[in-house]
C-alpha cells in the first residue's frame, strides 16, 4: 500500500538548533530512495507503507547515535486506493485552481 506522511522529528535534549538532526534524516530518505519534500517545519514523505516506515524508524535510529536522548515525533499520514496519488500531483491541483482565480 502507497501512503503518504507529513512526519516532524524533533530531538530532545541536545540544545535550540535541530539541523544537523534533520539533515541526518534528509539523508536517511535519499539513502531510501523515497520521494520526500522538506518544508519549515517537517518533511512530506510518499512511498511504499513499510519502507515509508522503516525510512522513519532509521531517522529515529541515526538521531539517537548523534546523542538526542530523547525524540519526539509526530506524523499525519494519508493512503488512497481509489488512484494513483503523489505529493506533486495535490500540490498541482491546488496550484491549478489559484492559476484559474
Amino acid at each position: 500500500m502507497k501512503v503518504m506522511i507529513d512526519l516532524c522529528v524533533i530531538p530532545i535534549g541536545v540544545g535550540v538548533s535541530v539541523s544537523e538532526y534533520v539533515t541526518a534524516c534528509q539523508r536517511v530518505l535519499e539513502e531510501a530512495g523515497l520521494e520526500h519534500q522538506l518544508h519549515a517545519y517537517g518533511t512530506n514523505i510518499e512511498g511504499d507503507w513499510d519502507e515509508v516506515m522503516a525510512a522513519v524508524k532509521r531517522c529515529h535510529e541515526v538521531v539517537h547515535a548523534m546523542g538526542a536522548p530523547r525524540i519526539s515525533s509526530s506524523m499525519r499520514l494519508g493512503t488512497r486506493v481509489d488512484r494513483e496519488q503523489s505529493i506533486q500531483d495535490k500540490i498541482q491541483s491546488v496550484t491549478d485552481k489559484l492559476a484559474a482565480d
